[in-house]
């Protein structure tokens, strides 16, 4: 038996920062409505970064039942999982979920994981253009900004400004968007699948959210993440790379190299970043609201089945049992 959702929606998306309870809820979403799990998290994608990632894989059982998952695990550090790899296993996943007659219900806090699904960013890889390389390296700055202010059409994103690189990066993705193989490449997609999401929103107060961020690291700490790190660095992966990763991996991985004195300060400036990560991260999903997404965002109760409930009374949602 499982609840039934509103046939406007096809999918729910349960989102918000960290250590605030999303995949407890979200299991339990997936568990009424007969559903399975898409991770949106940057670093849950690769394996054998499962406790500074907080994967907590047991969490996907409810009450003796195994809650599918997705997106957890897919690659290695050996490969820089970018957004467009993301978007296109997203899709392949979520096709195949609709397909045997199941609910996705997504669940993470990388804002634009999230933000590149429910505002359907296009997305195409650029191969690369030495020669175009070559003769736009040659260029100066000057006049490089003054070639994609021409070629690019609404250019709203000042960043692409931000030094050279940058902008002969953006001038060759322009090209690319205008070319015979791009336009190619677009007709060999298979169509993506429609997207009508249900999206919650969870967070808790700024306190209590810092209260429960120091108690997780410090529980983490415990339960292996120094270990966790220092096992990934012998195994072959170098410092930049995990310092890339960010939050614990970077400064777990500055405190093995001894440039942080001890223990105690490695959990003090990692408490501080991940405290300060997590207000990032409702920013950006304010700022969703603002260019348009709608987020129901549930009330702020420590209670996770309170939020639960809450959830399943968002209007939209029918809470009477049918067979799945």
């Amino acid at each position: 038996m499982g609840s039934k959702l509103n046939p406007c929606y096809n999918c729910i998306f349960v989102i918000g920062p960290t250590a605030v309870g999303k995949t407890a809820i979200g299991v339990r979403l997936a568990d009424k409505f007969n559903g399975e799990i898409i991770s949106a998290d940057s670093r849950q994608v690769y394996k054998g970064l499962d406790i500074g990632s907080g994967k907590d894989l047991g969490d996907y059982t409810l009450n003796g039942k195994s809650i599918p998952y997705h997106l957890i695990d897919v690659t290695d550090l050996s490969h820089e999982y970018n957004l467009f790899d993301y978007q296109e296993a997203f899709y392949q996943a979520f096709a195949d979920i609709l397909a045997r007659g199941k609910l996705p219900v997504v669940v993470g806090g990388t804002g634009m994981y999230v933000d590149c699904i429910l505002r359907n960013y296009d997305l195409v890889p650029t191969p690369e253009n030495p020669v175009l390389h070559a003769e736009l390296e040659a260029k100066s700055y000057d006049e490089l900004k003054a070639i994609l202010i021409a070629e690019k059409e609404n250019l709203h994103n000042t960043t692409d400004f931000a030094d050279k690189d940058r902008i002969i990066h953006a001038i060759e993705i322009e090209r690319y968007l205008k070319s015979p193989e791009c336009a190619a490449y677009r007709a060999s997609l298979p169509p993506r699948p429609e997207i009508k999401p249900l999206v919650l929103g969870t967070t808790l107060p700024r306190t209590l959210v810092r209260e429960r961020i120091a108690k997780r690291l410090r529980e983490r700490m415990e339960n292996g993440l120094i270990e966790e790190v220092e096992g990934l660095h012998a195994n072959g992966a170098e410092w930049a790379r995990l310092e890339q990763l960010g939050l614990e991996y970077r400064f777990v991985s500055e405190y093995l190299q001894g440039k942080l004195s001890g223990k105690d300060e490695l959990f003090e400036k990692l408490n501080l970043a991940i405290g300060q990560f997590a207000k990032r991260q409702e920013t950006w999903f304010r700022g969703m609201e603002k260019k348009g997404v709608t987020i129901h965002w549930l009330p702020q109760i420590d209670d996770v089945n309170e939020r639960f409930e809450a959830a399943m009374g968002v209007t939209g949602l029918k809470t009477e049992l049918v067979a799945p």
